[in-house]
């Protein structure tokens, strides 16, 4: 997928995307204010019945203070690569300090198996599912509770200034980190290439979210996360996981 061609995605929309959210003014159910940018309810419902579906597949008596949508679609900066970004917002609590990772690890597996086998399409845009600690801190800037039907968090329109080529060239970066990654692991055993891996994964993750602190959703830091999630690359290096983890259950004659 063309790195400049979604660099162009990420220019900001002049409303939020009308197939889900109501526009300023909008009557609707003798509102005579109009909806002030409420979701649509045939679409909220149709995202919490996805999200309990989630819940059931994940066979664990999970703690949930709340369902919320963020990203994209929750912004506007949407656009035909967005997806719904449903987040599960679990009480981490109720489980004992020395298994809490086993479950986010669990959780994680199971959010890939998910999606892989559901392929859940509302009006073209793909679901993802996600189990979040009520810790973990939010940074984007469009956070609705689809649980509560309002906004945690509310979006605004402002002018945008991307670095174009500084969002190219690191992305390139990365990808070719991402390859050497794939290409060394090759000759490692199963810990070094899981230890490998996971450490490269810890590194994005702190140069997405070091952005996000400093700079919000715009951040450069930010937009490569998105261009790697949306040329595959994050999925290159998830599958990678999956494979060694395969590898090392497996048994040789």
């Amino acid at each position: 997928m063309n790195t400049k061609e979604i660099i162009k995605s990420f220019k900001p929309q002049d409303e939020l995307n009308p197939k889900i959210w109501y526009i300023p003014n909008e009557k609707h159910m003798g509102d005579k204010d109009g909806q002030s940018e409420k979701m649509r309810p045939q679409v909220r419902e149709r995202l919490l019945e996805i999200a309990y579906q989630f819940l059931d597949y994940l066979k664990v008596d999970l703690i949930v203070s709340d369902i919320v949508l963020t990203g994209s679609l929750a912004n506007y900066n949407w656009s035909k690569y967005s997806d719904f970004d449903i987040h599960i917002i679990a009480n981490y609590h109720q489980f004992p300090p020395a298994q809490l990772e086993l479950y986010k690890e669990l959780f994680m597996l199971k959010k890939a198996l998910f999606n892989k086998n559901h392929d859940i399409k509302i009006f073209g845009y793909e679901t993802e599912l996600y189990v979040e600690g009520e810790e973990d801190a939010h940074f984007s800037s469009g956070v609705y509770s689809l649980l509560y039907n309002e906004w945690q968090n509310k979006p605004e329109k402002g002018d945008v200034k991307i670095d174009k080529d500084t969002v190219e060239r690191k992305a390139k970066q990365w990808m070719d980190v991402i390859d050497g990654v794939l290409e060394n692991i090759e000759d490692e055993d199963i810990e070094d290439a899981k230890e490998l891996i996971e450490k490269y994964k810890e590194k994005l993750r702190k140069f997405r979210t070091c952005g996000l602190e400093k700079n919000g959703e715009y951040s450069s830091e930010n937009l490569v996360f998105k261009i790697l999630r949306r040329n595959g690359y994050l999925e290159k290096l998830r599958g990678a996981s999956h494979k060694i983890l395969e590898k090392g259950l497996s048994m040789k004659q």
